[in-house]
């Protein structure tokens, strides 16, 4: 289906969406339950209250409290991290056509956390310093893997294998960092390393968000490209791609995407991993949707995180929720591929 003028148009999977819509959708009754669920009493009309801005006393000050300043930075940080999550996901397994490429597993989150160490220890542990610390820490991972990926030409297997090598070894300088600083530290980095929203507060959670929707409005421009890459290096130089130059910029926006994220709430695992693969068995896609992705990831992340929230008898990281997902998924995922290969 084609929308828009006849010069300008965009082509649109009629699956896609409807899956897409579906999706929506349930990310509006998840977050609709992330504003009304918790441990102060909330009816869902004083919800729709507070977020119409209803004048007082219709709604107490608590309740607008508990709701807008509490709650819905917490909910919307759940479903834009984990549209960026999924976006960074699709463009990873787009470039290298492997569904086992995502940022946690190519060494960005370790990236990141080692960043976000060194600005505990060095500026002080000022909440400036470990989200810049985070930000360039996954900057400088991704860099580094694709220089050393970089031989001959970017080469797919090359680039996971680096990845993975240089994933191990900042996991080990992470595990040295923490055993060499206090235990009240330690504890803290440790909690912010498992990829947690505890620390979704308003003015930590806008800012990123802003810059997230900004990243992820520059998705359709790569689509064309991400299209292009899916036929392989040779038949993208055939239709007149400039391949280096349009994955190395495909690559920057995607880690851009999970690096953002990560300043935030630390390196969540899976989601960017499992996200893509649901959403393209969901459209039943040959590539990887990018819009459905998005969806897949928003509905995700924050369902996970209010089942660490509220189902989880003890109140965990969100990150410990989408390991346990992720790791099932992984499991079934290694299973399917090796039945292919058989």
């Amino acid at each position: 289906m084609l929308l828009g003028s006849q010069r300008a148009h965009v082509g649109v999977d009629r699956r896609e969406l409807a899956v897409c819509a579906v999706l929506l959708v349930a990310a509006l009754g998840l977050g609709f339950v992330g504003l009304w669920a918790g441990d102060f009493p909330v009816t869902p009309g004083e919800v729709a209250g507070a977020l119409l801005g209803a004048p007082f006393p219709a709604v107490e000050p608590i309740v607008y409290t508990v709701v807008v300043e509490w709650h819905l930075p917490r909910v919307v940080a759940a479903l834009v991290f984990g549209a960026a999550l999924a976006a960074s996901g699709a463009i990873f397994q787009t470039i290298t056509r492997n569904p086992l490429a995502s940022p946690d597993v190519m060494g960005l989150a370790n990236g990141s956390f080692t960043g976000m160490l060194l600005g505990l220890v060095l500026l002080g542990g000022a909440w400036a310093g470990i989200m810049a610390g985070a930000l360039v820490g996954g900057l400088v991972t991704a860099g580094l893997v694709y220089v050393l990926a970089l031989r001959d030409g970017l080469r797919d297997f090359r680039f996971i294998v680096v990845g993975i090598g240089v994933s191990a070894f900042l996991a080990a300088l992470n595990s040295w960092i923490l055993l060499r600083i206090d235990v009240e530290t330690a504890l803290f980095a440790s909690a912010w390393g498992a990829g947690t929203l505890n620390n979704a507060t308003a003015g930590a959670v806008w800012p990123a968000a802003s810059v997230l929707v900004v990243l992820l409005l520059l998705l359709p421009w790569g689509v064309a490209s991400l299209r292009q890459l899916e036929l392989g290096d040779d038949l993208a130089r055939s239709t007149g791609l400039a391949l280096d130059r349009h994955r190395a910029a495909l690559l920057l926006l995607a880690v851009a995407l999970v690096s953002a994220v990560t300043t935030v709430a630390g390196p969540i695992a899976f989601v960017a991993l499992a996200a893509p693969q649901i959403a393209r068995r969901l459209v039943r896609s040959p590539g990887i949707p990018l819009a459905a992705s998005c969806c897949t990831g928003a509905v995700l992340l924050l369902g996970a995180d209010l089942v660490a929230q509220h189902v989880v008898p003890l109140t965990v990281p969100v990150g410990v929720v989408t390991v346990v997902i992720g790791g099932a998924y992984l499991t079934w995922l290694l299973r399917r591929e090796m039945r292919t290969d058989r």
